[in-house]
């Protein structure tokens, strides 16, 4: 008999909110227990004394994750502010518990050399987690902390709250549709005043916004859409920039990114503004070229404009691919079906890492939308599971608006099964190309968890390597979603006729229209979420309009107030350039395989044992350096980024 675990049973018969209360309560109160157990400990064996943390952990992660994902997705706004309140109460435990002394006297009391590497690492990660908390700072001090970590906590779950929760929207006249695909059409119906509705959900915007040739109409969505959680977001963000601004105080850092980059790739503080100007620099000239590539085009229609923004980017880059490069994206939308392609995504990634994917009929998920399918892999023990992922993939009303990954459980060798949800918000008919992307790298994401499952410490298991490295696997995967042979094997069209090859190369080609400008753009965001954390401003209004002025090639739009509802701020801080710092090892990673080749076994396996497997158990410095058999460059990606000036 087989000695995998079980996945986690959810709740058929009995109410969420009495499952959520077992399962989240139950596991804390199981790391209180064993919290207990490590004060009391006196001259411990390392190994029995790190077997009893590891379980502390295991207990405390299995809360969160219940907890996190219930809070984002469940149907019922009662279960979700149960979450919510459960994971309170889970961060309030873990302030504590990395403030306590006495574990910390344990732990650092344990002789490293006696656990085998990995327990050393979880060893040393721990104690550099304490530190960083403040266990050794004065009792009023700790005191301070204590109190931040729980304002901090609950100011990021109000300020996801109200993005969540904000539904906004717009109504049309029928010939303000204009241009936009027959089924969009269909799918908002007029109503009795012969009015259109449109919410701000990603699967209505996107398309609106690409399409629609009424500018007013476009603008009008622009304005609403950067309205969410606005004004409400405001005084939330103000005080969670301030009590993280005071924790790093406390804790003898000179501000918040300097606190938060230190366990990162990129090290220190200062190094993110200068990657950020790097980057910048980089994509300055290409980013200038093709907005006044969009401008001329605009022109055509508008000779009168002396700029574009944001409102118009997406309709004349459309404009633009349609007559420079010969790509309608309504045209390319035929081939990509939603059910078609969620189905080879997972042939796909299944032929790549030697996976096979079971589709489970009886798993009880938390909504009828919800797709689930256990993991199976090539080579392990016969008929050996590895772990069960659930789709969760289109919108409805309370849920995450983004697209993530969820944790359900973290895998530990002989124990439990990694488990996650991929949330998004696609259509469940036609996709545009651009969500095919989206979906392949979201999916990554849970590849990595799953795959990375398999550990022994739980600290270990998973997506567990440094933040800034986190989006790289995901990135690398992207590149499947625009191969004409990977594309060919689930994109038809309604006759099932395949994506043509030619096809797909001009939406290549087509792609590296706009790419510049587009990084200008990401490090405007990434500009954002550095400076406001770094800075303590009166008036964000103000300083994110100087910094769009500063970092983006497109205007400031009167109206909109991004950063209420840029929903990074609360899990990335001020780390959001980690998207492209991950984009320049993803590049180099690519460099690993071969593009006429993307299925070879040798080279997707390689990779998926050295980095993909290996979950945190090296630095990603290592993880990169094991597959390419050397440091990871920048060499790549400004090749890349060079590209697009030609």
């Amino acid at each position: 008999m087989s000695d995998t675990p079980i996945p986690l049973a959810l709740p058929t018969a009995e109410p969420w909110t009495d499952w959520l209360a077992q399962r989240a309560g139950g596991q804390l109160d199981a790391a209180r227990d064993l919290a207990e157990q490590l004060r009391g400990l006196d001259a411990p064996e390392p190994t029995d004394a790190m077997a009893v943390w590891n379980d502390l952990n295991i207990s405390l992660a299995n809360c969160y994750a219940v907890c996190s994902l219930m809070s984002q997705v469940h149907p019922d706004p009662v279960v979700r502010q149960q979450a919510e309140a459960a994971e309170q109460d889970a961060d309030k435990f873990d302030t504590d518990l990395k403030l306590d002394r006495r574990v910390y006297d344990v732990l650092s009391s344990l002789d490293a050399s006696a656990l085998d590497p990995d327990g050393a690492r979880v060893l040393s990660r721990a104690l550099r987690d304490y530190r960083r908390a403040g266990v050794d700072r004065a009792d009023d001090v700790r005191d301070r902390l204590r109190a931040l970590g729980e304002q901090e906590t609950s100011l990021g779950q109000e300020f996801a709250k109200n993005i969540r929760e904000d539904a906004r929207s717009i109504t049309v006249a029928t010939a303000q549709l204009a241009g936009l695909p027959e089924d969009y059409v269909e799918a908002h119906p007029a109503d009795a005043d012969g009015r259109h509705t449109i919410p701000t959900d990603y699967p209505d915007v996107y398309p609106f916004m690409t399409y629609a040739s009424d500018a007013e109409a476009r603008r009008a969505l622009h304005i609403a859409f950067l309205q969410r959680a606005w004004p409400d977001n405001e005084k939330i963000l103000h005080d969670l920039l301030r009590v993280r601004a005071e924790k790093a105080e406390l804790l003898g850092y000179p501000d918040w990114p300097s606190y938060d980059a230190e366990v990162k790739m990129i090290g220190t503080g200062d190094a993110i503004g200068e990657f950020i100007d790097r980057i910048v620099a980089a994509a300055d000239g290409p980013g200038r070229r093709d907005r006044q590539t969009l401008l001329d085009r605009l022109r055509q229609d508008n000779p009168d404009a002396a700029g574009i923004d944001r409102a118009d980017t997406m309709y004349y880059a459309e404009l633009v691919r349609r007559e420079r490069y010969g790509v309608d994206a309504q045209e390319t939308r035929g081939y990509f079906d939603f059910a078609k392609v969620r189905r080879g995504l997972l042939d796909v990634t299944g032929r790549l890492f030697g996976l096979e994917y079971r589709e489970v009929s009886d798993a009880a998920p938390w909504h009828d939308d919800v797709a689930v399918y256990d993991v199976y892999q090539d080579g392990q023990q016969e008929d050996q599971q590895i772990g069960r992922i659930y789709l969760d993939l289109h919108p409805r009303p309370g849920k995450y608006k983004h697209a993530a990954q969820f944790t359900i459980t973290s895998g530990v060798v002989g124990r439990q099964l990694p488990e996650g949800a991929l949330v998004c918000n696609f259509p469940t008919g036609l996709m545009e190309h651009t969500e095919v992307v989206t979906l392949f790298h979201e999916f990554g994401h849970l590849v990595h968890h799953v795959l990375g499952g398999r550990q022994a410490w739980i600290r270990l298991s998973g997506v567990a390597t440094e933040w800034d490295f986190v989006e790289a696997p995901s990135q690398l995967l992207e590149e499947w979603a625009w191969d004409p042979d990977v594309l060919q094997t689930f994109a038809t069209d309604a006759a099932e006729t395949p994506i043509p090859t030619e096809l797909v190369e001009q939406m290549r080609a087509a792609k590296d229209f706009g790419r510049a400008y587009q990084v200008r753009t990401q490090m405007f965001y990434a500009a954002v979420a550095y400076a406001l954390h770094r800075e303590q401003v009166d008036d964000i209004d103000t300083r994110v309009r100087q910094l769009q002025d500063q970092f983006d090639l497109f205007p400031f739009v009167d109206g909109t107030h991004f950063h209420a509802s840029f929903g990074h701020l609360v899990g990335y801080t001020s780390a959001y350039y980690t998207y492209m710092w991950s984009l320049v090892i993803a590049k180099d990673l690519m460099s690993g395989f071969d593009r006429a080749d993307l299925f070879n076994a040798d080279t997707a396996h390689r990779y998926r044992d050295t980095i993909l497997a290996a979950g945190g158990r090296k630095d990603a410095a290592e993880l990169v350096e094991d597959f390419l058999g050397r440091p990871y460059s920048f060499d790549a990606y400004a090749t890349w980024l060079a590209s697009a000036a030609d």
